[in-house]
């Protein structure tokens, strides 16, 4: 086991004009995660089955640097350019899932 987490955020964009807002605050809220301690990487990812559902995954190297992050005083401000758009349509905003095996 690595110990490595994903965490997927659900953003939604309801037409083209949208999905272009949710990727400039996808690149605004990753300019502002830049550098955080246990942080990874991150994605924008998109369903190829219905493009206006889309889902951010970041990857930290522990639950723990995950959480501390979570905790900290600046997550709810870094994050806030992303928040218009989650995804109201799923029964959570987020999930996190810890990696249990990989190649």
């Amino acid at each position: 086991m690595t110990g490595e987490v994903r965490v997927l955020v659900y953003q939604a964009a309801a037409d083209e004009a949208q999905l272009d807002a949710v990727r400039a605050a996808y690149h605004q809220v990753s300019r502002r995660l830049a550098g955080v301690p246990g942080m990874l990487g991150n994605e924008l990812l998109r369903n190829p089955l219905d493009p206006t559902a889309l889902a951010v995954m970041s990857r930290w190297e522990s639950l723990d640097a995950f959480r501390a992050w979570e905790e900290g005083a600046g997550h709810r401000q870094d994050t806030a350019p992303l928040r218009p758009y989650r995804d109201t349509r799923t029964a959570a905003p987020f999930a996190v899932y810890e990696v249990d095996a990989a190649y």
